[in-house]
């Protein structure tokens, strides 16, 4: 597939299932994320893969930011929070992990470059057949989850990736072009 059908065919799946990508498969996916456009070659991402039973990790650690956030979540609360981690066999959780250089490249461009790498995984499990789905939510700002998958507290998760094999496609969306694009 070339880039641009890529590109021009992605959507969310609805909903995805085995199989998963191959560890060869996640490589390349990951690979893709780690050439996307880098200002000062800082290599702000990182890439915490929860395959299988570790997706246990991610739902544990939302149950316990949920009840913390909300002592009053009833179990059928909680295991719909915990159930999320159910949407994909993988899930790629992706972190901005930024560095303080003042003016010289903001930490803004560093979290743009994660969200540069973050599409370019998206494209990557398209071209290779995979369906993903791209996920945040209040999980993705919580410290409680962040400590659990071993981020520190200020970094950023992108996002959560659900990765595998769509057994329901996402509609492709024609885009919105009006007044988006000048030419001067």
């Amino acid at each position: 597939m070339n880039v641009l059908d890529a590109i021009n065919t992605r959507a969310s799946a609805a909903k995805l299932d085995l199989p998963a990508p191959t560890r060869e498969q996640m490589e390349k996916i990951l690979v893709s994320g780690c050439h996307a456009p880098d200002h000062g070659k800082l290599a702000p991402w990182r890439f915490i893969v929860l395959e299988g039973d570790k997706r246990n990790i991610l739902g544990r650690a939302m149950i316990e930011a949920m009840k913390a956030a909300n002592p009053a979540a009833t179990d059928a609360d909680l295991e719909r929070e915990r159930a999320k981690v159910d949407r994909a066999p993988t899930i790629v959780v992706v972190a901005a992990k930024t560095v303080d250089k003042g003016d010289k490249i903001p930490q803004i461009e560093q979290v743009v470059a994660v969200g540069a790498a973050t599409q370019n995984v998206f494209l990557a499990a398209n071209a290779l057949g995979f369906g993903a789905m791209w996920k945040t939510g209040g999980p993705a700002y919580d410290p409680i989850v962040k400590r659990a998958l071993g981020l520190e507290v200020q970094d950023q998760i992108i996002g959560f990736v659900y990765l595998g094999t769509a057994t329901m496609a996402g509609q492709v969306k024609s885009p919105n072009m009006d007044g988006r694009i000048q030419f001067l």
